[in-house]
């Protein structure tokens, strides 16, 4: 039997459901059985339970994702080879982008396989104590689920049973009702998922994890006091702590890290990865790269492509799809003379890592006598946030001329009205490398998304504080995220007078660049037009229009009550 979504979401069959993830639960794939044959098993309902889980897949650590919910801000513009520049920069956004439509069916098959267990869990099989940790699992699921359709796409299509056949109509349901529902269900989770810590399954959600998850929410709808209070909870619980230097939060051998609630998490065999597999990966995406996460590629500049070094494409500086680069109001948010996680979130110096083809290390080169053939380990290319004057050099004889390296500065990269050049050279955000990729090629990373971590609580606590006329408290916590950040002999405390909301959503930045939640961010505190207009001169056709996105072309021409289920905001998309 088909399981199917509303309208276009036909696709989502019985046996997609049976997807098992790394460090998860077991795969188990009963081919053959019908979905109802498999729902009154354990086994078959644990696959279920899987499967819900694996949706995620399908935003963190994606393209598509990404792009939702990072590009269109203040903070990031076009690179050179951005793919979806008409959600970057607002050219022509429209219902036909195909990341959009790719997330719309992702996500509403998502909450249907939800709905579809929640229904069936009392014919499962499970012993009651198994049963109920999964219902409050399915739970939080469908809440984090219904959050990115809301938040996304406004009051769209909402439904809470599992939909079976193709429907034609769909609904168009309030923005307060959604929130009821996900609060309803974050609150079934919250009292009865019994793992009081981080899950020993990583990627399973945790008690703590929906507390934070609904923290998130709460301030999202002005619920500051139940935010500080939630998110204060979680903090002074002591299951979690901040690691002492930011940079350790990216090692790729201190993923399970105690800063971290709640992952997204990703296969070490990439052949579990479903990158292209048919069934598995069932909306005709062939390069969707569902199991793998791929935020690795987006924000490198192409460095193997600066001419004049000895630079070729490695494993350790990452294959650079000059996809997304900052904006340089992102840039100066650091002072990276104070603050250590300007070096620790980006790449400025690359290092010669062949030796030189022509002649040798001793030897002058021909086009310049000033500058002899890099080794490997010399300084082969720096792009610094600033204007960069090359240093004099000094040569007494031709004889001993000094290696000079190729600089990539402020000035290349943005104009005098701090738009960009739409560059292949930039500083790279590194949080996201996988040095551990087996070749130069290989696009899939083993990575695990961080969703929620700790850091997070205290922004929500400081926003929470401020809004609530709070400023000593709020910079109590700030302070706190600011001290981690202290290079040696540096102060980045700050005054209570200083807090206001636009140094929260600075912080946010400068804490949170790249994972997946600033649009969320800009969007929640009613600043979204306002600073990208400020500080991305790139997307300044932003208007208020776009603080929703197109519902997908294809589901507008296919349901057949047209009159109730428009196109959001007519004015801006067709």
């Amino acid at each position: 039997m088909k399981i199917r979504n509303f309208a276009i979401i036909s696709s989502v069959v019985a046996s997609v459901s049976l997807l098992g993830c790394k460090k998860l639960l077991k795969e188990t794939n009963p081919t053959g059985l019908t979905a109802e044959a498999i729902y009154t098993t354990p086994a078959g309902f644990e696959s279920l339970v899987n499967a819900a889980y694996s949706y995620s897949r399908w935003w963190y650590g994606k393209h598509e994702g990404i792009s939702l919910s990072e590009m269109g801000t203040d903070i990031w513009t076009s690179g050179a080879a951005d793919e979806y520049t008409d959600i970057t920069l607002y050219n022509n956004f429209q219902g036909t982008n195909a990341a959009v439509a790719m997330e719309w069916k992702a996500l509403y098959a998502a909450v249907n396989l939800c709905n579809t267990g929640l229904s069936k869990i009392e014919e499962s099989g499970l012993s009651d104590k198994l049963k109920n940790e999964r219902k409050a699992e399915l739970s939080f699921l469908r809440a984090f689920y219904y959050w990115h359709i809301v938040e996304t796409w406004g009051p769209v299509h909402f439904v809470t049973e599992p939909t079976k056949g193709t429907i034609l109509t769909a609904n168009r349901t309030s923005v307060e009702t959604f929130y009821n529902q996900i609060f309803t269900d974050l609150d079934f989770a919250i009292a009865n998922l019994s793992n009081e810590g981080v899950s020993p399954e990583t990627g399973r959600i945790s008690k703590p994890g929906a507390e934070a998850f609904k923290a998130r929410m709460l301030l999202t709808r002005g619920r500051n006091a139940e935010a500080r209070d939630l998110a204060k909870k979680v903090i002074d619980s002591k299951k979690f702590s901040l690691l002492p230097n930011f940079a350790d939060l990216w090692d790729m051998k201190n993923l399970k890290n105690s800063e971290v609630i709640w992952v997204v998490n990703y296969s070490t065999n990439l052949l579990l990865n479903d990158r292209v597999d048919p069934v598995l990966n069932p909306f005709g995406y062939p390069n969707a790269n569902r199991g793998s996460n791929s935020a690795h590629l987006y924000y490198l500049p192409v460095y193997d492509q600066a001419i004049g070094t000895a630079l070729i494409r490695d494993i350790p500086n990452g294959r650079p799809f000059q996809r997304f680069m900052p904006t340089k109001f992102l840039l100066n948010l650091f002072d990276e003379t104070k603050d250590a996680r300007y070096h620790a979130s980006f790449q400025t110096v690359w290092y010669a890592n062949q030796n030189p083809t022509v002649g040798d290390y001793s030897r002058p080169l021909v086009s310049d006598p000033t500058r002899k053939a890099m080794r490997i380990g010399d300084t082969a290319l720096f792009i610094p946030k600033y204007a960069f004057t090359a240093p004099k050099i000094s040569i007494t004889t031709k004889a001993t001329p000094i290696p000079k390296y190729i600089v990539k500065d402020i000035n290349s990269m943005y104009k005098a009205d701090n738009s960009s050049f739409g560059n292949s050279f930039f500083p790279g955000l590194k949080k996201f490398m996988d040095p551990t990729r087996s070749t130069i090629a290989e696009a899939q990373s083993a990575r695990d998304v961080f969703v929620i971590r700790l850091a997070e609580m205290y922004l929500i606590a400081a926003e929470a504080e401020f809004k609530l006329g709070n400023s000593a408290a709020s910079k109590e916590y700030l302070d706190i995220l600011r001290k981690r950040a202290t290079l040696p002999g540096a102060d980045l405390s700050v005054n209570a007078s200083d807090i206001t909301l636009d140094f929260i959503l600075d912080e946010r930045a400068r804490e949170l660049a790249g994972e997946q939640i600033r649009w969320f961010d800009l969007k929640r505190t009613g600043k979204l037009v306002e600073r990208v207009k400020l500080y991305n001169p790139n997307a300044a056709s932003i208007t208020d229009g776009h603080v929703v996105r197109p519902i997908p072309r294809t589901q507008i021409d296919a349901v057949s009550n047209k009159d109730e289920f428009t196109q959001n905001n007519p004015e801006t998309y067709q």
